[in-house]
């Protein structure tokens, strides 16, 4: 069964939004369009190699159709609004190049030169952005870079607008808030491979774009694929109501720790009337748990820093922008968007924890979760990349954990075994797919889905489960109004289809790993210790680690599986003692090169058991960037 176009169901559930929904309100297609100055022509940004690491035009030839049945009404028209792209006037002396990467690069001009906010994820698109701005408004030097958050879609490009030399030499300050730096390397190292994988699913950037494939993630249309830097900030924002003069801009800030990240921050522009909201209020439900992975959002806390942000700024705003999305003109929207925005966190929250507190566990209250009236009419609280649905099983996740209190759900069974029981119980694989094929022609497709998922892990080879589950994932992903569901959908549909589907942005480059400290560098190293492996052996390595700040005394020590570490010496005589440079650790430790090939370049020495390195390294497991997501993966040892 090979599905091409979306069935009666799914035509019939989307068509009745079209009904219900206030299509005929064009106000976001004014602002998205408003202030349009230039649009790079043509659409696409290359890499140094000649690949194309963006191509705008890609959803542009198949936007400007009419809307096909394979994609839900709502998400098109936030499609259409997303993928319009180019440069934008703000307000005098503030612009924003929209639509060439995941984020927005926003630029204020100063006495100067131009500040840049949030340089995309690409020092590729970055670089055409700044490029398209210079063409228009002319070559003024970057005078400052503001990252607004740890997101690698907020800092990734910076390389493309600065050199890290002039940052280095004082020339160009980089501010990010408190903590930056910690959380934008924990968060794209520890799980990083786990989660660049799951992006891949979200963001679909692997998908051909088309009305039966990828059309945007809803907070903008996906990740550039290009190459992701970081220059770590020379400026702390550590409060709020801190205020500092760039270029001869003044700038107030609010500090938000825990809200859309663990890092973050809002700021006001006093004498141009411009208030930006980072990614704290966009044009969607945002995520409380992002699909690809992170830690839960506080949403409790996100909404009491909107009402702060309207404290503090709403009486100096005329005009609101963020770091995703088109701005909002005027003070009294402005203060619609962020009370609205705060009211739809804050009812996330509280009625998940009033469900929860009557006993409903967290795929119970998803089902019930209703959003009021005045906030289901206004098109900005549309789960286009958040939703109610993983929301609310987010809050719950955040109090509860992953428990449901249940002692049958407490010891499952994983899938491939349970895979096997439930075939067996409903009478083989082809007693399961009639009940599948009924339900699929019932438009039950979520069952299909569940229940086929069964027999794909009992048999992975068995070709009528594995097409019939994705012909139910591609009916899910043409209703879906949030864009990263129907990216999962349709990637997961491909994978069962046999189609490669690969990794195609990740964050943890050379740039990043260079800012681990040696606590964080040698926590990576500890999660990769492949503990059965390695249960057995007790080997203690002392290091001396030479870099541009000095010389640092650094022990680790390998004992039931456990690479523990410190600062100093260890307590126990080492095997050996290790001197090498900051960069031959990271080439040690990233698998680039091997103790003896840096030995013979002299960027590191040993003292003592010659093999002690050697063992320790040879029980170090690696990531797997491509692992299946909706199949079997292979078993451990």
């Amino acid at each position: 069964m090979t599905e091409t176009g979306a069935t009666p169901a799914i035509i019939a559930a989307t068509s009745a939004l079209e009904e219900r929904l206030p299509f005929a309100d064009t106000t976001d297609l004014e602002d998205a369009e408003r202030g349009f100055i230039g649009a790079l022509r043509p659409g696409q940004v290359f890499a140094a190699d000649g690949r194309v690491v963006w191509d705008a035009d890609a959803w542009a030839s198949v936007l400007e159709l009419e809307r096909p049945e394979t994609v839900n009404p709502s998400l098109w028209r936030q499609a259409r609004l997303v993928a319009l792209h180019g440069l934008y006037e703000v307000t005098d002396g503030v612009y924003q190049v929209r639509g060439m990467d995941l984020s927005n690069m926003t630029l204020i001009e100063g006495d100067t030169g131009v500040i840049v906010i949030d340089p995309l994820v690409s020092t590729e698109t970055a670089a055409a952005a700044l490029a398209l701005y210079r063409e228009h408004r002319g070559n003024r030097p970057v005078t400052a870079v503001i990252y607004t958050h740890s997101h690698v879609d907020h800092f990734g490009g910076v390389r493309g607008v600065v050199s890290g030399e002039d940052v280095a030499a004082g020339r160009i300050p980089v501010l990010a808030p408190e903590g930056f730096v910690e959380h934008a390397v924990a968060e794209n190292v520890y799980a990083g491979p786990a989660m660049a994988r799951r992006a891949a699913y979200m963001y679909g950037a692997a998908l051909p774009v088309g009305p039966a494939g990828q059309l945007g993630a809803g907070l903008g249309m996906t990740v550039s694929t290009g190459t992701v830097t970081l220059i770590p900030p020379t400026l702390d924002v550590t409060r709020t109501g801190q205020e500092e003069v760039l270029d001869g801009v003044r700038v107030v800030f609010q500090v938000t720790p825990g809200t859309e990240a663990p890092s973050e921050m809002n700021f006001l522009f006093p004498d141009l009337g411009a208030l930006c909201m980072a990614e704290n209020a966009t044009h969607t439900l945002h995520n409380l748990l992002t699909l690809r992975g992170a830690l839960v959002r506080d949403p409790h806390a996100w909404a009491h820093y909107l009402t702060e942000a309207v404290d503090l700024f709403a009486d100096a705003t005329s005009v609101e922008f963020a770091s995703h999305h088109w701005p909002t003109w005027g003070r009294e929207r402005v203060v619609a968007l962020l009370t609205e925005q705060r009211d739809l966190y804050a009812y996330l929250h509280d009625q998940t924890l009033r469900l929860l507190n009557k006993g409903y566990v967290g795929a119970e209250i998803a089902e019930m979760f209703e959003l009021p009236p005045g906030l289901e009419r206004a098109w900005h609280t549309h789960g286009y990349y958040g939703s109610a649905s993983h929301n609310a099983k987010a809050v719950y996740q955040r109090y509860m954990g992953w428990f449901d209190g249940n002692p049958g759900h407490l010891w499952p069974h994983p899938p491939e075994q349970a895979g096997r029981r439930y075939v067996e119980a409903i009478g083989g694989p082809e007693a399961l797919l009639e009940v599948a094929r009924r339900a699929f022609t019932n438009g039950d497709y979520r069952w299909v889905g569940e229940l086929v998922g069964h027999l794909v892990y009992a048999d992975p080879g068995n070709t009528a489960a594995r097409e019939l589950q994705a012909a139910a994932f591609e009916q899910l992903g043409f209703g879906a109004e949030n864009a990263t569901w129907r990216n999962f959908y349709l990637v997961g549909a491909a994978e069962l289809r046999g189609d490669k589907v690969g990794t195609p942005t990740v964050a943890a480059s050379p740039d990043v790993l260079a800012q681990l400290s040696l606590g964080r560098l040698f926590d990576s190293v500890a999660i990769r210790v492949d503990g059965p492996r390695a249960g057995d052996l007790r080997i203690g390595v002392d290091w001396t680690v030479t870099g541009p700040d000095g010389e640092h005394q650094y022990w680790s020590r390998l004992s039931n599986g456990v690479l523990s570490h410190g600062d100093g010496a260890g307590r126990e005589k080492a095997d050996a003692v290790v001197r090498a440079d900051r960069q031959g650790l990271l080439a040690l430790f990233s698998g680039q090169a091997g103790p003896d090939e840096l030995r013979e370049s002299g960027s590191l020495t040993i003292e003592g058991a010659a093999d002690a390195l050697g063992r320790m390294l040879g029980v170090l497991d690696s990531a797997d960037p491509g692992f299946a997501i909706v199949t079997p993966r292979p078993r451990e040892r």
